[in-house]
């Protein structure tokens, strides 16, 4: 089980952290930043009795993405599809489908909900991203605390902290070199 969390008050929200800790965060970060701040009170983790679905935090902050250049798609099952690989006349044999997707930037972004690493998602997230062509930066949005309700105790996860804590590892050891830039932003 985790330990409860404890984020002050005064601590900045969302949160962020972008990687490799060698490189500033990059210049585009601020707006995706803001895009998150400007629905606090509709998505935040540490506000909201209960978290909302990836798909209802995505609907929440989509019009702000779009304003700033991101492509995404606003329904529960409809995703970006991005190629991984090209074959026949050009076109793509292999794509995975991302949140939303910046073509100027580069930069791909998935909100997840829930418990993001209890189902894996912040994984395949990790994983998928290594093998999307155009993508220089992963933005990966997960929440600062999930609350759940178990046997009459509620639970809590600190899936913001433990993302992090994947990613230090990742870009901090000499083994895996990773082909993108990544911010981990807690809502």
């Amino acid at each position: 089980m985790s330990k409860p969390v404890a984020y002050a008050q005064h601590e900045p929200w969302p949160r962020f952290r972008s990687f490799p800790s060698t490189k500033p965060p990059p210049s585009f970060l601020a707006k995706i930043v803001c895009a998150f701040a400007e629905r606090e009170e509709a998505i935040s983790t540490l506000t909201l009795p209960k978290g909302k679905e990836s798909n209802l935090v995505l609907r929440a902050i989509g019009p702000s993405l779009q304003a700033i250049g991101f492509d995404l798609e606003l329904s529960k099952h409809k995703r970006i599809p991005r190629p991984v690989f090209f074959g026949e006349q050009g076109g793509w044999s292999l794509h995975y489908e991302i949140d939303s997707y910046h073509p100027e930037w580069r930069c791909g972004l998935e909100v997840e909900a829930g418990r993001a690493l209890g189902g894996n998602a912040v994984f395949r997230d990790l994983f998928q991203s290594m093998v999307i062509t155009d993508v220089d930066h992963l933005v990966l949005a997960v929440p600062l605390c999930y609350r759940r309700r178990s046997g009459g105790k509620l639970n809590r996860y600190e899936d913001y902290r433990k993302t992090v804590s994947i990613a230090e590892a990742l870009y901090g050891h000499d083994r895996i070199r990773m082909p993108y830039g990544l911010t981990v932003l807690g809502y």
